[in-house]
């Protein structure tokens, strides 16, 4: 049997995201999801260092690798557009399922299983969908940086709303990673290698 669901997911890379936004470099949701597994993956570590807490770091990496795969079938509808109301939140999250369920199908019956988690939430992952959504945000606020470092003046607005937002995240590891990590993205590589 011949399976589809890995040459979808290498479609990722296909995928551009900001599309409503003037871009100095696209970012596509395979680069978008590296950048969110190596965010999250830290935020784990750093909850677990210095925080006490038992997050799986390595299972976090995963959800974050495949926290945008279903696009490859819906695209990457624009933030704005996408949380607009209510109905149209619904709505897209209804056709995200949809689009999951259907990779899932593509992959062998003995595979589906291991995959599953990545597509429906499941409660035990929760804290852990919590770091990734947080990923997320910081990814998201990291390519405003980058835009903004480069002069492209669209992004003034999205760089303030990404800062408060994740100024708004009441997580002690995003609030680390904000106070020791943040501010090197803000830097030139020469101030990098001083």
């Amino acid at each position: 049997m011949s399976s589809n669901f890995f040459a979808m997911v290498n479609r990722m890379k296909l995928i551009d995201r900001w599309a409503l936004m003037q871009n100095t470099k696209k970012e596509n949701i395979a680069e978008h999801s590296h950048c969110v597994a190596v965010i999250a993956h830290a935020l784990a570590l750093i909850g677990n260092k210095k925080f006490g807490k038992n997050y799986n770091s390595e299972r976090v990496s995963l959800l974050a690798i495949y926290h945008d795969t279903t696009e490859v079938i819906t695209g990457d509808m624009p933030t704005p557009v996408k949380y607009y109301n209510d109905e149209i939140k619904h709505v897209y999250k209804d056709i995200e399922h949809i689009a999951g369920q259907r990779l899932l199908s593509m992959l062998d019956e003995d595979l589906r299983e291991d995959y599953e988690p990545f597509f429906t939430k499941k409660e035990e992952d929760e804290e852990l969908w919590a770091l990734v959504k947080a990923a997320d945000r910081i990814s998201a606020l990291i390519k405003c940086i980058e835009e903004y470092r480069m002069g492209n003046r669209e992004f003034d607005k999205a760089l303030e709303k990404q800062e408060k937002i994740i100024d708004s995240i009441e997580l002690e590891e995003v609030k680390y990673f904000k106070k020791n990590y943040l501010p090197a993205f803000y830097l030139t590589l020469d101030e990098h290698t001083k």
